[in-house]
């Protein structure tokens, strides 16, 4: 099993165990539930905004390093699709937090 899975089913154990007292709380009230599913899409908004900009500044330092002649470009196109997914990120945000 991979460290990313492993992490992610640590991490989900966790968030159940710690939950679990809440969800058992008696009483109508609406407070009482906690409702996970917007904090789980934040977390996985940000581990893929991450994930991508991290492959994709590895990928942008590899290519400079081969061609060290077109690495301005390179880097041009890394700044501006790293603020692409930067913005999607955001977006995904506000979706998940709304």
């Amino acid at each position: 099993m991979s460290k990313i899975a492993k992490l992610c089913l640590y991490s989900f154990a966790a968030i159940l165990i710690c939950a679990a007292p809440a969800m058992a709380a008696e009483g109508d009230a609406p407070h009482v539930m906690i409702d996970l599913t917007r904090y789980f899409g934040i977390g996985l908004t940000v581990i893929g905004a991450s994930y991508g900009i991290g492959k994709l500044a590895g990928s942008a330092l590899e290519g400079m390093a081969r061609q060290p002649e077109v690495a301005g470009n390179i880097q041009t196109a890394m700044i501006i699709a790293a603020a692409l997914i930067e913005g999607f990120t955001f977006f995904a945000l506000f979706l998940c937090m709304s």
